[in-house]
């Protein structure tokens, strides 16, 4: 299997993506996991109409930076024009990839007909994809589940109207979305689509371990996999697992010197970013994920202990210290 992805014109270094993710892929973190290799790391998921109002917190998910392999801009939305205003927004502002959102399951999103409630009304989705496609001269994308729910399973039919639109490629996350993030995801389900189309498919869902790398590769036959809640905590594991499939047995994650470093580098960025206190608030969820990661202290009721206390410092400083100390002890 080759080691890039090519979507459109252009390469992906590497098939281990980082998906979009709301409150998680802020610039601070996908510039910390490019630092650390990964090769794709998206925004956080963009209302086309909310941007196109300028509205700022909307505007900041969508900001771009120095430090990125790709910038890749997701959009969701329902309305045809807004979302290609919005692509042309992401477009200006240099974005190399466009993706659709039709694969949220979030109840505030399917609630306003958006993200995964679009696969109930695929003429719609079409709608959206062709307007957008239309708009812009950056590759287009779509990110979707298999289908509504087990009486609908219509990702393979849609994935093939949005070749012929002219989408670029398609990842599809092994749920559909009556399901959320219960059970396990269905691989192989994810390679009905890849039988179903020629543009490059991308599969989504469970993919923690090398060994879930391989085996979502293989049962799906997926040109790419994406990472989703798996990196919370571990944003060197695109890296880790792009490594583990050419070969590469080194270490799973980084040393207690290296940890800390990355820690307290990614917290300085968030506050650099918002600004203080919003910069350590944003930080704290990741704060919590590194602590519950990590090995040191070995009994988890003492890291869920340090936890809670460390995120209700207000004190960067004394975070950093705090931290040093449970991971030196």
């Amino acid at each position: 299997m080759a080691s890039s992805l090519t979507i459109g014109d252009v390469t992906v270094p590497g098939r281990v993506l980082m998906a979009p993710m709301t409150g998680i892929t802020d610039l601070p973190f996908r510039r910390v996991a490019s630092r650390l290799g990964a090769p794709y790391v998206a925004t956080e998921m963009v209302a086309s109409a909310e941007l196109a109002r300028g509205r700022p917190d909307v505007v900041r998910r969508a900001a771009v930076g120095d430090g990125l392999p790709l910038t890749v801009i997701q959009l969701v939305g329902r309305d045809p024009e807004a979302m290609a205003e919005g692509a042309r927004m992401a477009e200006r502002a240099g974005a190399d990839l466009i993706d659709l959102n039709f694969g949220c399951p979030a109840k505030e999103v399917t609630g306003s007909a958006s993200g995964s409630a679009l696969m109930r009304v695929p003429d719609l989705a079409c709608r959206i994809m062709e307007a957008v496609v239309g708009a812009v001269s950056r590759p287009v994308t779509v990110k979707m589940r298999l289908g509504w729910d087990d009486t609908d399973r219509n990702a393979a039919t849609l994935a093939r109207r949005a070749e012929q639109i002219g989408v670029q490629a398609v990842t599809v996350h092994g749920r559909t979305r009556k399901q959320f993030y219960t059970g396990k995801a269905d691989w192989q389900a994810v390679g009905e689509v890849k039988d179903a189309v020629s543009i490059p498919v991308v599969v989504n869902g469970d993919v923690l371990t090398l060994q879930d790398a391989r085996d979502a590769l293989e049962q799906s036959g997926a040109d790419a996999l994406m990472l989703g809640r798996g990196v919370y905590g571990r944003p060197w594991l695109a890296a880790r697992l792009e490594a583990g499939l050419n070969g590469d047995t080194g270490p799973d994650a980084p040393d207690r010197a290296d940890r800390l470093t990355l820690v307290i580098d990614h917290m300085q960025a968030s506050l650099d970013f918002y600004g203080y206190p919003l910069g350590l608030k944003m930080f704290r969820k990741h704060l919590g994920w590194y602590i519950e990661q990590a090995p040191w202290p070995a009994d988890p009721a003492d890291r869920r202990a340090a936890k809670a206390r460390l995120c209700r410092m207000d004190d960067p400083e004394a975070v950093a210290r705090s931290l040093s100390e449970l991971w030196t002890a």
